[in-house]
């Protein structure tokens, strides 16, 4: 349409999206989409912090307006131009039939006529005017038709900027309240390590003095049953010496033999035998308690601890080498993909991404429950998620669930959710390998630590939206990612 009409299509390049009028004061977003100054800044009337382009919806953490000065200059020429062509006098348009100037104007036909036209029998008893009297009526008209049409315009831009503010709202507490669940989490799990630790050290405690009062009973019984032998043995000697001598110190002999009476060796105590009965019974209330939590939460939080990926299909995900950016390198089995030092020529088909360095799996999905894992290499850079097969391909793309990406990222050592704006993730360490599962029906997508079980992030039910989703890897310089079996 546009090669079609290349009038046209300069005039919309050069017109400004909010209102629909040449550029006045153009400025750039980061985004490289053109506004007029006061427009954007009325749009953006009331935010602070991320704000949005009113044209992609592409969120900034602040403002950043760069004046456009080549295109100020095009603007400027342009209207120049459209002024000067304006001053050139028109060809006058003559009646068709007479040739003559059309003067005049008949209401009923409304169309413009000549003198000639005026005396016809077609037209004399029709009321007719002076052309330019009948021109400013029309512009009364016109005037006041484009007053009623500019209101309505202020009308919807005015709903669009409460519009706007009421989706970032929702979006801000989307955001706190994502925040909140990770939180509450991770305190959930600080807990339940720290109540693990006491219990183990407490049972620690108990196993040693018990371990103590063995050793020490076995320790005085052998002391006791040494001297019993030592006694037994003086007296199996007495009885074989002669009677003089059996008779001599018999008081004292028996008095040996009874001397020290072994003392029966200390036994558990009752109350230790309380304490570990004690232990025993918070420990059972304990995991009763945990249990009946587990029991009521949704399976979607099950299976980010794992423990329910009985349900989810293993699926077989090889990579698309025509989606693949000519600087990844694709392996031949289409199971790995590294970074590239040069970039390849390939052909620039519609399905291969150009300026992002990403790559879409081969399968897609529509229904039902899958996963796969992805071991991740070195580099500064890499994520790992799931795209709509309708993702954007061509220039510059933004990677955000608002440009159907669902993925976490390591950059520059730090792992994030690519949510609008990007979650931080408290890890101990960076995963060396990563499940992916994808609920399909749930429209959701859940990553864990495939090494400890351990859960990653979890999009939200209903998140994962738009059709037809496939796998999708994304890598900068010296990164590597390879499909596990």
């Amino acid at each position: 349409m546009a090669a079609g009409n290349p009038a046209k299509s300069i005039q919309d390049e050069l017109t400004c999206s909010i209102c629909l009028d040449y550029f006045k004061d153009p400025v750039s977003l980061d985004c490289d989409h053109n506004f007029c100054r006061a427009c954007i800044t009325q749009c953006w009337e009331g935010f602070t912090t991320e704000i949005s382009c009113p044209q992609c919806r592409e969120i900034f953490p602040q403002r950043n307006l760069r004046l456009n000065r080549q295109l100020r200059n095009i603007v400027e020429a342009a209207r120049e131009l459209r002024l000067s062509s304006g001053r050139e006098p028109e060809p006058e348009r003559l009646c068709e039939k007479h040739k003559e100037s059309l003067k005049l104007f008949c209401k009923e036909d409304e169309i413009p006529i000549c003198l000639v036209c005026d005396r016809s029998k077609q037209h004399r008893d029709h009321t007719v005017i002076p052309a330019e009297e009948a021109a400013e009526e029309f512009k009364e008209k016109i005037q006041a038709h484009m007053k009623t049409l500019r209101e309505e315009r202020e009308k919807l831009l005015g709903f669009q900027v409460r519009e706007e503010k009421r989706s970032q709202e929702y979006l801000r507490n989307i955001q706190t309240e994502r925040q909140k669940i990770v939180s509450e989490f991770q305190q959930l799990w600080q807990f339940l390590e720290e109540q693990e630790r006491l219990l183990l050290a407490q049972l620690e405690k108990l196993d040693k003095e018990i371990v103590k009062i063995q050793n020490e009973n076995v320790r005085k019984r052998s002391e006791e049953i040494s001297r019993l032998n030592n006694v037994i043995s003086e007296m199996e000697g007495k009885c074989e010496k002669p009677v003089t001598e059996l008779l001599q110190d018999v008081r004292s002999t028996f008095s040996r033999s009874g001397k020290g009476k072994f003392q029966q060796p200390e036994e558990i105590s009752p109350k230790l035998e309380l304490r570990l009965s004690d232990f025993s019974q918070k420990t059972v209330a304990l995991m009763e308690t945990l249990r009946k939590f587990k029991d009521t939460l949704p399976s979607a939080l099950e299976t980010k601890r794992g423990g329910s990926l009985e349900t989810f299909r293993q699926a077989n995900v090889t990579l698309d080498p025509d989606t693949a950016h000519p600087q990844l390198i694709l392996s031949e089995n289409q199971k790995s993909v590294r970074y590239g030092d040069t970039r390849q020529r390939l052909p620039n088909n519609p399905e291969r991404f150009d300026t992002a360095c990403c790559v879409l799996g081969c399968a897609g999905f529509t229904s039902g429950r899958h996963c796969w894992e992805v071991e991740v290499g070195a580099g500064l850079f890499w994520a790992v998620g799931v795209a709509r097969e309708s993702v954007r391909r061509k220039g510059r793309i933004s990677l955000s669930t608002e440009w159907g990406i669902w993925a976490v990222e390591r950059l520059r050592g730090q792992v994030q959710a690519l949510t609008s704006p990007v979650t931080p993730l408290s890890l101990s360490r960076v995963p060396s390998r990563i499940r992916v599962c994808l609920d399909c029906d749930q429209g959701q997508v859940t990553f864990i630590n495939a090494g400890d079980e351990a859960p990653i992030f979890t999009f939200l039910p209903g998140s994962v939206s738009g059709g037809r989703i496939r796998p999708w890897l994304c890598m900068g310089r010296g990164a590597w990612l390879r499909l596990c079996p």
